[in-house]
């Protein structure tokens, strides 16, 4: 499990997958082709020993040709056994150096491979897990988290305050290439959201693409974090109630969204682009949703001055504007109102 964000992947226009060998045996051929390198130049070096010299009894033997090979091949030699003919040392330099390189470059990929980037990455996930603060999750990053997830950029979200979780390293490539955060695992288990500060987060969009995983997802997420705003997407009217129930704060289900519009738009052509006008981020309107200020505490909600208000919420219960209950605004009341958007509109025109 990872969590990353931003990083600067060179793999774009190469055709790879996934290797099917286990560790042991990529190990191995690392291993052996260390030994085979080495093998090459101890020949090489006992063809070419009358080049050598040794300092300390002027006689070369096999073995001081393999202990002056492994320490030349491992490091740059001790001085004891030296190059003394010219083409003793244009061996050393031209062959003996590159595969020393060479031989270095495995030591450190291994390093790498098997340590290092362990520890590179939960470092780097740490740093980034201090920094989320008020962020949102998007769990599932299909049709509708995509989607989710453009319309928050558009709205001038920063794509650091957004951390993306799937399962497909496809779908977070793209997530990624978009600058969010991005964790590949198991919506569904406490550990993946403990990783994420779900206990921070300012809100939660589950997109899991089955009703059944968004629903359990959304109990995970209500038992870990009892007040954070959860919206999930259904796509059966049957399970509108058990999200809600699992303790989805919205319930928003596209097919019926979608019939809405279209029932709509056969009662006026204008209908239903002005509804899509109001969800999407470039309209020329959008829906506020804010607390009553003090000082509209006891005027009607017609009498408001920052927008069109349509709508408030006492206790948790709707009150339109032409009821009696939006004549007399109270403490508390949540006001949905229709305000202008920093967008630009169809037509091109600012709002």
């Amino acid at each position: 499990m990872r969590i990353n964000r931003g990083s600067s992947r060179t793999t774009e226009g190469f055709l790879r997958r996934r290797s099917s060998l286990p560790m042991w045996v990529d190990l191995s051929w690392r291993v052996g082709l260390v030994f085979a390198l080495i093998a090459v130049v101890l020949l090489l070096h006992w063809v070419g020993r009358d080049g050598l010299k040794d300092n300390l009894d002027n006689h070369i033997s096999f073995v001081d040709v393999l202990y002056f090979t492994t320490v030349t091949v491992t490091t740059v030699g001790y001085g004891d056994i030296v190059p003394v003919t010219p083409e003793a040392r244009l061996f050393e330099s031209l062959f003996v150096t590159p595969i020393r390189l060479f031989v270095w470059l495995i030591f450190l990929g291994t390093a790498y491979s098997l340590f290092l980037r362990n520890i590179l990455y939960r470092w780097r996930m740490a740093r980034i897990q201090a920094d989320l603060h008020n962020h949102i999750i998007v769990t599932g990053f299909g049709t509708s988290g995509q989607e989710a997830v453009h319309e928050l950029l558009a709205r001038g979200t920063d794509p650091r305050e957004i951390v993306v979780i799937d399962g497909s390293e496809a779908a977070l490539e793209l997530a990624e290439a978009q600058g969010c955060n991005i964790l590949c695992g198991d919506s569904t288990r406490d550990r993946t959201l403990k990783d994420v500060a779900i206990h921070r987060a300012r809100s939660m969009i589950v997109s899991a693409g089955r009703d059944d995983t968004s629903i359990l997802i959304t109990l995970t997420a209500r038992h870990l974090a009892p007040r954070l705003p959860i919206s999930i997407v259904v796509r059966n009217e049957d399970n509108e109630l058990p999200a809600r129930q699992a303790g989805a704060t919205t319930v928003i289900n596209p097919v019926s969204f979608a019939g809405l519009l279209l029932a709509g738009s056969t009662s006026g052509k204008h209908i239903a682009d002005y509804m899509a006008d109001l969800a999407a981020s470039g309209g020329r309107v959008k829906l506020n949703e804010r607390f009553v200020s003090p000082q509209e505490i006891g005027g009607p909600l017609s009498a408001i001055t920052t927008g069109l208000g349509v709508r408030i919420y006492r206790d948790d219960r709707p009150i339109g504007f032409w009821e009696p209950g939006a004549q007399q605004l109270q403490t508390g009341d949540l006001i949905i109102e229709i305000v202008e958007s920093d967008g630009l509109g169809t037509g091109g025109e600012p709002a």
